[in-house]
């Protein structure tokens, strides 16, 4: 993988998860009503910052859970003939919640279409919305995010690497190539 250019900072990655909770916050009016859930791995850190951010600006909290989506996928029969699939703990209740669900980047939408099905499991949400630091393109299915912190359209052969302290070390998206 060679670096083709960075696409946010530090900075830059916070003013975007700080307009996506202004966002979150204004569609919703206000966020009485409002989960949030990462999906692991670098979605749940981006989610938590939007907490804080949502802390910030409304001075209340925000439920903030996580969801595993490995046992949601589509491609679970490669695993396994018959996958056994288990309610969802998501840490928070969704039930009658405006449930928004975090990631850090958008491409098939294979994922997010798994992380709804987990949070359908775990109850029966009012709404389901979806936010992702950055949207690159290239859908599979028919996803689309709510809130967008940058769209980036790229090519198959390139990658979009989201940098978190809690597992890189740094902080900052980056454009990769093959």
């Amino acid at each position: 993988m060679k670096l083709k250019a960075r696409l946010l900072d530090d900075a830059a990655m916070s003013r975007a998860l700080m307009r996506i909770s202004h966002e979150i916050t204004e569609k919703n009016k206000g966020v009485e009503n409002v989960v949030l859930v990462g999906i692991r791995r670098r979605g749940v850190p981006i989610a938590e910052q939007i907490c804080a951010n949502i802390r910030k600006i409304e001075d209340t909290e925000v439920p903030c859970g996580s969801v595993d989506i490995s046992f949601y996928r589509d491609d679970l029969t490669h695993v396994s003939e018959s996958p056994v699939v288990t309610r969802a703990q998501l840490g928070v209740e969704v039930d009658d919640k405006d449930v928004v669900i975090v990631d850090d980047v958008l491409y098939t939408g294979r994922t997010a279409r798994a992380a709804i099905e987990a949070v359908f499991t775990a109850g029966r949400p009012r709404t389901i919305q979806f936010a992702v630091l950055v949207d690159r393109g290239h859908r599979e299915l028919p996803i689309r995010a709510d809130y967008v912190g940058k769209n980036v359209p790229t090519s198959r052969s390139e990658l979009i690497e989201v940098r978190l302290p809690e597992y890189d070390g740094e902080t900052g998206v980056f454009l990769m190539e093959y």
